[in-house]
């Protein structure tokens, strides 16, 4: 972590008073702490921002400020970004939201988000990366160290293993240790070893029996103890639930959702513990330390006050970067016949179906949502794309029920309160429902006839569907894979009418696609994809963009095919534990042989790649230092400029315990124009080949046969090599 002048901080935790000691250790408003105006300590400023800087809430609540000064750039969700794969776009994408958020005067931004994608229904999948950690981990680290450029901290979250959002406050979560060190914790050691974040936010589930926010092992055993972290631990939003707990952690800064400031755990209860005897001021000391250090770190005191980064927000330049992190976030999951991209000669009319074409999704999503400055939609980017002589008609295909229908919705309606009704009184609230039912089932077939009409009689037909925030949305899981407001029924009825027909899926979690993938000769993947992804959208339908994302989740072909729902436990449970253990996403799916929809890795694009001249050497060069070269020829051998991620995966032929089939231990991203050829050099050490030896309590890579596979997504191995290590290696 970046070194700062001790001395200092020591001179200030001197001077303070045990009163504003505490005032700075918990929430003064909602998002920010007390400062020491005396001593020249500004309070911490914060503000969620997965895809931005969320809109300006008042000091000591929750009420919208109201005003237009905070509407801000819409970026790309993690999903989003780690389907790029792309280590270039994750530090642009960085650098744009640390410069918006020291633009609005922020000190913190709470992302990024990098939990586990460990079942497809966890409602902040959308939020997270990856369900491989090693993704994860070459996509966080230059994410940080961009946000952290423009001296605001990036604050990694929420650690650990909070992997649903059912019983979010009060799951206790169990797994092996192993598991824990080798899937859950990877991304957060990367992150702030590697991305020096300055901060990080504790979870809200239990794990072991103890509050994450306030565990002992987590944030005092593991962070500060064995990974020697010196900066500030900040609790999620009410995540804090015990004052003696919470002072004798690691964690430095409490913070909540209600204006009851003074009486937070960590604000008088804890001074009076103090006074009392029960706690010791050193522990708060402690606290202060690393709340002062990071605040160093990002210049808000001393000389460099002056020098510290303004940021700015709105900026050109970081509309085009968000572009381009969209174009690079598509997914073409089929394309059969060569169906993409849509000819424009001779074009005449497109249809376009389907809500998710003109909903907007920037507003939504929980402690995501923000106040963007616009988001172009998918329908607005193909109209701005074509123009005037192409007629573009738009038909809804499925009917969202309004607000009023949910709030009388059959499923939404207490149970509690259906208990206290009189007979006469259950008897008119079925009719009622009833009543809703049928007004949404006739709305919803109005709209599909509507579709169909329209898809018999056009050039081109576009369906673009799949979730929003109502189902991708902090708080909440979905309780199935399935797409929502009769979608299914509406893209087979289209299909069959137009088997042509191009199906866009945008969502923040794998859906199943079983009752129409086989019909649809091209299926693409959208997530939510910033301010611009409808720009990206029409572009790489239109041909005008190439598409280069890859999966960086199995999307598996039904739920009960996912290792937390088939093995292990999910949902709605006082205690979890997976079962599944280190065999997450296709750890399992491919060591296992289960059919996915899509595997990971995988995405297609107009253009083929041929693998060439694969050389592989192995250098041990002493019994605590290993170098494998990993070196292949990729040509484009198609018409179309194009981009291919080339993926290493490393295969334990000789393991002393059980391991996966195989595991990504490295990538590349390559840029090649049609016809030509590059090298790619994927290096890997000791790192690639271990697993966590529960034994010796570190990572283990023994001696023996590996074989390295070489190829396109963890299914299309164009190359494999077996390489033997002579030494074993021990590393943490």
């Amino acid at each position: 972590m970046m070194n700062v002048d001790e001395t200092k901080i020591e001179e200030l935790v001197s001077e303070l008073t045990l009163e504003e000691k505490i005032a700075m250790i918990h929430g003064e408003g909602i998002f920010q702490t007390a400062g020491v105006k005396r001593l020249g300590i500004p309070p911490l400023k914060m503000s969620d921002g997965p895809m931005g800087v969320r809109k300006e809430f008042a000091l000591k609540d929750w009420t919208n400020v109201g005003t237009t000064d905070d509407q801000v750039s819409y970026l790309p969700s993690n999903s989003a970004l780690a389907a790029t794969w792309n280590k270039d776009i994750a530090y642009k994408t960085g650098q744009v939201l640390g410069a918006e958020a020291r633009g609005r005067g922020k000190d913190v931004i709470l992302a990024p988000g990098i939990n586990i994608k460990r079942s497809p229904l966890c409602g902040r999948n959308f939020e997270y990366m990856s369900e491989d950690p090693k993704l994860i981990e070459e996509l966080v680290v230059p994410l940080i160290q961009g946000i952290q450029e423009n001296d605001v901290a990036a604050c990694v979250k929420h650690f650990a293993a909070n992997n649903q959002e059912t019983k979010r406050l009060w799951v206790d979560t169990y797994m092996d240790e192993r598991t824990l060190r080798e899937i859950y914790f990877p991304g957060f050691y990367a992150a702030i070893h590697q991305g020096e974040s300055f901060t990080l936010m504790g979870a809200y589930n239990l794990l072991y029996g103890e509050h994450c926010s306030q565990s002992k092992f987590l944030l005092t055993k593991v962070l500060r103890e064995e990974w020697e972290y010196d900066g500030a631990v900040i609790s999620d939003w009410g995540a804090v639930h015990d004052t003696k707990q919470a002072a004798l952690s690691g964690l430095d800064i409490e913070m909540s959702v209600g204006p009851d400031f003074d009486n937070y755990y960590m604000a008088k209860p804890l001074y009076n513990a103090v006074m009392n005897g029960e706690i010791e001021e050193a522990y708060i000391d402690t606290k202060i330390r690393n709340i002062l250090r990071t605040m160093y770190r990002i210049k808000m005191l001393g000389d460099d006050r002056e020098n510290r980064n303004t940021g700015t927000y709105n900026d050109m330049k970081h509309r085009e970067i968000i572009l381009e992190g969209a174009r690079e976030s598509i997914i073409l999951l089929k394309n059969e016949e060569d169906r993409l991209p849509i000819k424009k000669k001779g074009l005449k009319s497109i249809a376009v179906i389907g809500q998710n074409a003109e909903r907007v999704h920037s507003d939504g999503g929980g402690s995501a949502e923000i106040k963007a400055l616009y988001e172009i939609s998918p329908l607005l980017g193909l109209k701005m794309k074509l123009g005037g002589n192409v007629d573009i008609k738009y038909a809804k295909g499925y009917y969202v029920p309004t607000k009023e229908e949910k709030e009388h919705n059959w499923q939404q309606h207490s149970i509690e309160r259906e208990k206290e009704l009189t007979e006469e009184e259950a008897k008119e609230l079925e009719k009622k429902k009833q009543l809703v039912l049928e007004e949404i089932n006739r709305q919803g077939e109005l709209l599909l006839k509507e579709a169909v009409e329209l898809a018999k009689e056009s050039d081109e037909v576009i369906i673009i569907g799949g979730l929003d925030h109502e189902y991708d949305v902090e708080g909440q899981d979905r309780t199935d894979m399935e797409l929502p407001y009769y979608q299914d029924r509406l893209i087979e009825e289209i299909l069959k009418v137009n088997p042509k027909a191009v199906v866009v899926i945008m969502a923040g979690s794998p859906v199943e696609m079983n009752r129409w993938s086989d019909k649809a000769k091209a299926i693409v993947w959208c997530w939510y994809a910033g301010m611009e992804g409808g720009t990206a959208l029409a572009e790489v339908l239109l041909g005008d963009m190439n598409p280069c994302g890859k999966l960086p989740e199995t999307f598996p072909k039904y739920l009960n095919d996912s290792p937390a729902h088939k093995i292990g436990e999910f949902g709605d449970l006082n205690s979890i534990t997976y079962k599944e253990g280190v065999f997450v996403g296709y750890r399992y799916y491919d060591t296992y042989d289960i059919e996915t929809e899509f595997c990971f890795g995988h995405g297609l694009s107009y253009t083929t790649f041929e693998y060439q001249d694969l050389n592989v050497s192995v250098k041990e060069i002493n019994k605590n230092d290993l170098k494998v070269m990993v070196e292949v020829i990729i040509k484009n051998t198609g018409a179309m400029d194009g981009a291919e991620v080339v993926q290493v995966y490393v295969a334990d032929k000789e393991a002393s315990i059980e391991r996966p089939i195989h595991e990504l231990k490295g990538f590349s991203k390559v840029f090649i124009k049609a016809g030509e050829e590059k090298k790619v050099v994927i290096i890997l050490n000791k790192n690639a080949f271990g697993f966590y030896d529960v034994t010796s309590k570190c990572f283990k890579a023994e001696a023996g046969e590996f074989e390295l596979r070489i190829g396109s997504s963890s299914r299309d191995i164009r190359f494999t090599k077996s390489i033997e290590l002579k030494n074993s290696y021990l590393y943490i």
